[in-house]
């Protein structure tokens, strides 16, 4: 039985990781969950679980007296607090940005181990979390399911015998315009995927192609490969989740349908494949074709930035994703246009100062700072 305690449990993969625990009551049990804002949801869930602890951000006294037997936690440090308890097994980490970074480097302290949806965290601080996990002698899963994927196709083989690892990416909700026609997309248009569920900002981030950069990063921090051996391709069905090219030329792809539940699973159940009510089967009687394009750096310049932020390491990593997080805010309270989002965060890289070695806090100040920036160009636009 494995105890979670699960971070962002309201957001998409928050409510998808919670389907997988209804199905495996005998080997999964729900002991913590944090939900924000989302009030009615985690009553919803204190009422289903036994759950031991909660959080949400605004102390709530009525909630701890409707369910007594239930810690909370609140405010800035409540994530912290949480990840330091000594009551669970894994950390589901299911935030969404920057919030994140701290709570994953507090359970890995406290010699938790970590099931990862949370680009940010290794963007930010990757070198800094492999250091911890090796030092506390934790395992760091992975949920996001092109990482997943690769994770699956590399059992049984050697590193040293991989050629290159292939992240496929569906191009997102433009990937059918030119650089000229996405200068008058409206927010709607960006929140309407064609392949994957997701929240808001996860969405826009693929239309971006913000979070294929980030995926570049994490795939380098994951499994410990150049970027050099890293490529992305585009792939619009999504049926292929990412392969893993070997020496002698052969490809070992992961396929399923686009459903994070099946990547939650894996992480949170492994190395079971293990099948439930919600398993979802391809018929490849009506997988009429599958395609294939080359990376276009030039449609997307986003994913070459994250690739050359990524290999200057240091604090650049905190910032772009402090830029984008403050961007793509922007944007969702249709402040500033789509094609602005990449205009913000050039801008903000090259005003921003690079440390080369950067602690904790200081990854957290250049968010802070990266964060500032974008609303002091808005304000100044």
């Amino acid at each position: 039985m494995k105890r979670l305690i699960l971070m962002g449990a309201s957001g998409s993969i928050g409510t998808q990781t919670v389907d997988v625990v209804r199905q495996h009551p005998d080997k999964l049990k729900l002991v913590g969950v944090s939900v924000g804002r989302n009030i009615e949801y985690l009553i919803s869930l204190l009422s289903e679980f036994e759950i031991s602890y909660a959080y949400a951000i605004e102390e709530n006294a009525e909630l701890v007296s409707r369910f007594p037997k239930t810690k909370f936690f609140f405010g800035d440090n409540g994530l912290i607090e949480m990840a330091s308890l000594d009551g669970y097994d894994v950390l589901v980490n299911a935030l969404v940005g920057f919030a994140g970074f701290k709570p994953t480097v507090y359970a890995i302290r406290n010699h938790k181990d970590i099931a990862l949806a949370n680009k940010e965290t290794l963007v930010a601080g990757g070198r800094i979390i492999n250091e911890l996990l090796k030092e506390y002698k934790v395992n760091l899963y992975p949920i996001d399911s092109e990482h997943a994927a690769i994770w699956q196709c590399m059992q049984g083989h050697d590193r040293n015998d991989i050629h290159r690892l292939i992240i496929t990416a569906s191009g997102g909700s433009f990937r059918d315009l030119s650089r000229e026609q996405l200068s008058d997309v409206t927010l709607a248009q960006a929140l309407n995927h064609p392949n994957w569920n997701m929240g808001a900002k996860i969405t826009i981030d693929s239309s971006t192609m913000m979070n294929k950069g980030f995926e570049v990063i994490e795939a380098h921090y994951l499994f410990d490969m150049p970027y050099d051996k890293i490529d992305v391709v585009l792939h619009k069905e999504s049926t292929v989740h990412s392969m893993v090219e070997y020496n002698d030329g052969s490809i070992i792809a992961q396929l399923g349908a686009p459903d994070m539940r099946l990547m939650i699973k894996y992480a949170l159940l492994y190395p079971e494949h293990a099948g439930d009510k919600l398993s979802s089967y391809l018929d490849f009687g009506k997988i009429a074709a599958l395609h294939f394009k080359a990376m276009d750096y030039t449609r997307y310049p986003l994913v070459r930035l994250a690739k050359q932020v990524g290999s200057f390491e240091g604090n650049f990593g905190a910032i772009l994703i402090g830029a984008n997080d403050e961007a793509v805010s922007l944007f969702l309270k249709e402040r500033i246009r789509f094609v602005d989002i990449e205009t913000y965060i050039f801008k903000t890289l090259k005003a921003a100062h690079f440390l080369k070695d950067p602690s904790i806090d200081q990854i957290i100040d250049s968010h802070r700072w990266a964060r500032e920036y974008v609303d002091q160009l808005w304000a100044n636009s």
